[in-house]
């Protein structure tokens, strides 16, 4: 093979070489901008997923804290009530009682 025709054969194989590199770039390029792209989808995924977790035991944790607010505002009135029941109880044996000392002051005093 002559000179000039083995010449132009290498340079038609590094020109193909070239291009062959830059393709290969460009879909390197390519491929990543893919991963990139893909990978901000499942952060957004992901994150809308935390938020809706997020709501969701938001929303279990007030019902929770809702549920014991009227457990102890029920046992509040519980005790209210029977501790004012033992109010009335004792009303007229106070009543008795005050008298009584009233009573023992006015005849102290006489």
């Amino acid at each position: 093979m002559p000179r000039p025709e083995v010449l132009e054969r290498i340079k038609a194989a590094e020109s193909d070489a070239d291009e062959i590199v830059a393709e290969a770039e460009a879909d390197r390029d390519e491929r990543i901008e893919a991963a990139r792209q893909e990978a901000e989808e499942i952060r957004a995924d992901a994150e809308a997923d935390a938020d809706e977790y997020e709501a969701e035991r938001l929303a279990e944790a007030r019902e929770e804290i809702e549920a014991e607010r009227e457990r102890l505002l029920e046992a509040g009135r519980a005790d209210r009530e029977e501790l004012s029941a033992s109010a009335e109880d004792n009303t007229d044996e106070a009543i008795e009682y005050t008298i009584e000392r009233f009573e023992e002051a006015v005849h102290a005093q006489t």
